[in-house]
């Protein structure tokens, strides 16, 4: 079975990149550090802290392994593929909400990189997937659990 490609911008895969590098070193540092106060205030069996560092061990080993499968697979958007006539992966996207015309901008990103905090939503969330290949000025309605929203693609650019 074929793995799944992830489609990164360059900034993602380098955040990821990033993230895979603290963890190799400083997260497991820290970590094994933890251990060895632990073991050395000896009864293992009853020992909270070190029963803390293990499950923190674990769980940092499967991030790295989550991160390096992604990575793996992970395929850079190419920036010429970026359009500024249709909505595609990697663009900037500016929609105004046709109800109460707040506009909003959008990095229209891959499922592993979706930060709504930061203004970067997946092709896979309703809305992605609603103006996912649509041109400026285009109506576009997005199912929600609270009805349906309908947007104005405003603006197509390439991130600065």
């Amino acid at each position: 079975m074929a793995d799944k490609v992830y489609e990164m911008t360059y900034d993602g895969v380098k955040k990821l990149q990033d993230e895979l590098d603290q963890r190799k070193t400083v997260t497991a540092a820290e970590i094994s550090e933890r251990l060895k106060e632990a073991r050395a205030l000896g009864d293992l069996s009853e020992n909270s802290e070190y029963d803390d560092a293990k499950t923190a061990q674990a769980e940092n080993e499967m991030r790295i392994m989550e991160i390096e499968s992604i990575l793996k697979n992970a395929k850079i958007i190419d920036e010429d593929e970026i359009s500024k006539t249709k909505v595609t992966l990697g663009a900037m996207i500016k929609i105004r909400d046709e109800e109460t015309q707040e506009e909003i901008e959008y990095l229209l990103v891959g499922t592993k990189e979706q930060d709504i905090f930061s203004n970067k939503i997946s092709s896979d969330s309703p809305v992605g997937a609603a103006i996912m290949g649509k041109k400026r000025g285009q109506i576009v309605d997005v199912r929600t659990p609270a009805g349906i929203l309908r947007y104005r693609i405003v603006k197509i650019s390439k991130p600065s």
